[in-house]
């Protein structure tokens, strides 16, 4: 009992910090923004459910039991194979009762696919703006679309806290099939190895480096070889997919570049738009018709959407290359990025664009 009420303490003052630091940055953000940021995180903290006691109920769901036990399996799996730093995080669940965690919001200018920044006391400067209200979400991407800028929201089913909370499995996600939540937490995990704050696409990019590698022991330890095959070709697919977006978002940064008139300049950013969807569609052909990312095409496939893909991928080849140069030794790997993450954004920058 005395140690529950110690990790409450604890959260509790957290949340108090997060309150603080609103007040102390109200020149450059609102108060109700962080305010409700620590109040959507506490409702996640304080709704918590310890899975292992959720396992001793007779009465729990069959998928839910699968699905928990698969969880600590891929924890143990985290901790002992992929050396990430698993603490006490996804040991427990939280019932969100809605589809998404938060709600994230992208900006670019109209003729830019670089993001718009914002900064925060704890996870740095990123790209996106995040919510945990849809409604609180689109308000404030209407903002942002009155002054010009592509606007993307794009709901979000998890997240890191980074180690500032213990990180909870979350209801949104448990639809996933294991494979796909063992990406997930292998990818949020990854971030506390190393993490810099104000270089959303090194973070991200690392992530997705750790959660592919990860994934690829983890099937080849753990799965039988129908999981692997379906996983393979989801890969592919994905690989497929990111590479289509970001070659396209290179033809946008090609033409923003031309001297055109304004006019001119929205009727060729039209027609781009429009052959991305009839490639995607091409895509889909060579796919069997799986509409797995028609969603995501649905939106307005402007310079914010197309930013998010690359924030996640534009850097993984280096980091695969980095992993290749420690012999796949997982140690030394995160030992070399936690020595790159350490240098400054110049310094850094020389190291990572080094590989194409």
């Amino acid at each position: 009992m005395p140690s529950i009420r110690l990790k409450t303490l604890s959260v509790t003052v957290k949340a108090l910090i997060l309150v603080g630091l609103s007040v102390l940055l109200i020149s450059c953000e609102t108060v109700s923004y962080y305010t409700q940021a620590a109040r959507g995180q506490m409702a996640i903290v304080f709704g918590r459910q310890d899975i292992q006691h959720l396992l001793e109920s007779d009465d729990l769901p069959t998928d839910l039991r699968e699905k928990f036990s698969a969880v600590l399996d891929i924890r143990d799996f985290a901790a002992e194979e992929l050396l990430l730093p698993v603490g006490d995080n996804y040991q427990t669940y939280v019932d969100l009762e809605r589809e998404h965690v938060v709600w994230n919001v992208f900006a670019a200018p109209e003729f830019s696919t670089e993001p718009v920044n914002w900064c925060y006391p704890i996870a740095g400067c990123v790209a996106y703006r995040g919510y945990f209200s849809e409604t609180a979400a689109l308000k404030f991407a209407a903002e942002w679309e009155r002054r010009g800028f592509d606007v993307y929201t794009g709901g979000v089913d998890a997240y890191s806290t980074l180690g500032w909370f213990e990180d909870s499995l979350l209801s949104t996600v448990m639809r996933r099939p294991d494979y796909q939540l063992a990406a997930l937490i292998f990818h949020e995990l990854a971030h506390q190895v190393a993490y810099v704050p104000g270089d959303t696409t090194f973070n991200e990019s690392f992530a997705t480096a750790v959660e592919r590698e990860g994934l690829r022991r983890w099937l080849r330890d753990s799965d039988p070889a129908a999981t692997i095959a379906i996983a393979r070709s989801s890969r592919e697919r994905q690989q497929q997919f990111v590479e289509l977006v970001t070659s396209y978002r290179d033809k946008f940064d090609s033409l923003y570049q031309e001297q055109l008139p304004e006019q001119q300049m929205r009727q060729r950013k039209q027609a781009l738009k429009a052959q991305l969807r009839a490639d995607y569609e091409a895509s889909k052909r060579q796919w069997g018709g799986d509409a797995g990312y028609d969603t995501w095409f649905a939106n307005p496939l402007n310079n914010a959407q197309l930013s998010t893909v690359g924030s996640y991928n534009d850097l993984v080849p280096f980091f695969i290359e980095v992993l290749a140069q420690a012999g796949g030794n997982l140690e030394a790997f995160y030992e070399e990025v936690e020595r790159i993450a350490a240098l400054d954004l110049e310094q850094r920058e020389l190291i990572t664009q080094a590989v194409d």
